[in-house]
């Protein structure tokens, strides 16, 4: 696979790891988008603590307004995060 295969395959993966520890296995509660954050993008978003941050991440992210963050949402948000790095390195 290509580098940007196994980058796609990383993302699903990392998705599926954390959605479906509690509940609907196909969708990231707000806990389990929490623990995502925290541990997989520690250096780009920083370890979120309080409630109201997971609160204000997890509106924006919850397009349906389910609140849970389906995989549609988790990868818009992926691409979210990407974007601004890829802003923020080019400026380097």
């Amino acid at each position: 696979m290509s580098a940007l295969e196994k980058a796609m395959v990383a993302i699903i993966d990392a998705f599926h790891q954390y959605s479906g520890k509690e509940g609907d296995k196909h969708k990231l509660r707000k806990s389990e988008l929490k623990e995502l954050i925290n541990n997989e993008l520690p250096h780009f978003l920083g370890e979120i603590k309080d409630q109201e941050t997971v609160d204000k991440v997890m509106e924006t992210l919850d397009a349906d307004g389910d609140a849970e963050c389906d995989f549609q949402e988790f990868v818009a948000f992926v691409a979210m995060v990407t974007s601004a790095c890829h802003e923020f390195f080019e400026h380097e």
